[in-house]
């Protein structure tokens, strides 16, 4: 079902603090910064050698990343996986009894179709995928 991984999502109080770490002194390269004030969310799109990982900032109170930090702090957030039909793989862990954030794709911080699978069926591990 899975096809590779796409890239790791990291949350961060602010994305201005924590360039200095990913880019400076660890090397990545930021692509691009986003806003996304319909999910009251900021990201800086880092890149390691076709590794990509999303810092995420909540710029709200209630946004999913400020409730995120306020609850368990600052890190990993979520590993997305790239599928290559999301509908069908969600069908198909629906199927199997995963538990779904999403039950149908919307549209992610790339443009692509996302959707999360709950923690509770992965091993307390936020899952998304997404689709080219």
């Amino acid at each position: 079902m899975l096809e590779k991984l796409s890239h790791i999502g990291i949350a961060v109080k602010s994305i201005e603090e924590a360039l200095p770490l990913y880019r400076d002194i660890l090397g990545m390269k930021l692509t691009e910064i986003k806003e996304m004030p319909e999910r009251s969310l900021r990201v800086a799109f880092l890149e390691l050698d076709g590794t990509i990982m999303e810092l995420l900032e909540g710029t709200g109170p209630e946004s999913a990343i400020s409730k995120f930090l306020e609850k368990r702090g600052g890190g990993v957030h979520h590993l997305c996986f790239k599928v290559s039909e999301i509908d069908g793989a969600l069908q198909t862990l629906s199927e199997k009894g995963i538990r779904l954030i999403d039950k149908q794709a919307r549209v992610g911080a790339e443009g692509n179709p996302v959707a999360f699978i709950h923690p509770a069926s992965t091993g307390k591990v936020l899952m998304e995928l997404e689709q080219d």
